[in-house]
């Protein structure tokens, strides 16, 4: 659909510089945008391409418009500028409320007249759907759960008995929330399993990527709040809570009873271990290892570059005798202080 730039300014809290009247139908990247495309520049980094893009418009702030003479809407935060736009040219199809043929809806269970169940997905006994769910191809509501109105659940989803996912959520496929955690108790050389009896709770406004893995909680819940952002391939262990509006990127792994606070960041690949808490507003970098409490707001980093594998080896010989040239050091320290001593005496 085509929207005049003096309507997307509007909406977006702009200013056009240029054509107002220019119909604009898509998004696309600056590179290859073309007349009817609206593009945007965050990164400095890519300036050099205003001079050589296309695009009918150009989503930028005042201080990167430079020598552009092209079409411009000017915001202070393009990156959200463009997510906003992006929404209105390429709004998500609306779901017609329906129950597919091949779908289970088990008797007990409550589905909203507005709801839409897609084919083979599973509704068990007590599952509740709000206003305007979706439950897309494949998917497993377990007895007891709750959907707020809104939320979406894409494709192949398992939501397990008791769990609760709030309003306006977001589920990709192979999203699970609610497995048991990882509990099991010592019996001599054997493991017996620790029932997982508390739930895995969901706020609203929740993304969950791809194949992300939410454990239920041991005997309290799991809980994320609302406006939590999680990538693809997380794995977020029984009893983990996580504060508002925090982000987390692929592949991290948050384990048991660890608390994360409001706004954090959490880098991919990076790590968390067991029983910690981490107070609001920490921005941790991908890769990152964290091994103990963090009580402070700010930015944690624990990851050491890549170098020339000849170098890493020796510096890694080097850390074998890191022990003994720690008390070489602490023997020269005390024979120079005793040294300093007597010439002073």
């Amino acid at each position: 659909m085509a929207v005049t730039l003096a309507e997307l300014a509007r909406r977006v809290h702009g200013t056009v510089r240029g054509q107002q009247a220019t119909a604009i139908e898509r998004v696309a990247p600056l590179a290859g945008a073309g007349p009817q495309d609206i593009a945007f520049l965050a990164d400095r980094k890519y300036q050099k391409l205003l001079a050589e893009t296309r695009a009918g418009a150009v989503i930028l702030r005042e201080s990167d418009i430079g020598d552009y003479a092209g079409n411009a809407i000017v915001v202070v935060n393009p990156h959200l500028a463009f997510a906003q736009i992006a929404a209105i040219l390429h709004p998500t199809p609306a779901s017609v409320a329906s129950i597919h043929a091949s779908a289970l809806v088990v008797s007990g269970a409550q589905v909203s007249p507005t709801a839409s169940v897609g084919p083979l997905a599973v509704i068990d006994e007590g599952a509740m759907l709000g206003e305007r769910v979706q439950v897309g191809t494949g998917c497993y509501v377990g007895r007891g759960a709750v959907l707020g109105a809104g939320t979406r659940l894409v494709a192949n989803v398992y939501i397990a008995d008791g769990c609760v996912v709030g309003r306006n959520c977001l589920l990709h496929p192979g999203a699970v929330v609610g497995a048991d955690g990882f509990g099991f108790a010592k019996d001599g050389e054997r493991w017996h399993k620790v029932p997982q009896l508390g739930r895995a709770v969901l706020g609203d406004a929740v993304e969950v990527g791809a194949n992300t893995t939410i454990d239920r909680g041991a005997l309290a819940d799991t809980v994320i709040g609302s406006g939590v952002k999680l990538d693809n391939l997380i794995h977020v262990a029984h009893n983990v809570r996580i504060g508002d509006n925090t982000a987390i990127a692929a592949q991290v792994g948050i384990a048991g009873s660890t608390t994360i606070g409001q706004r954090c960041t959490v880098g991919g690949q990076a790590g968390i271990v067991d029983h910690l808490t981490i107070v609001d507003d920490v921005h941790i970098t991908a890769g990152t290892l964290v091994t103990s409490s963090i009580d402070k707001p700010g930015v944690y980093s624990a990851s050491l570059k890549a170098q020339p594998v000849e170098a890493w080896r020796r510096n890694a010989a080097r850390l074998h005798h890191l022990d003994e040239l720690a008390r070489r050091v602490q023997a020269l320290e005390a024979a120079l202080e005793k040294k300093t001593k007597e010439k002073q005496a």
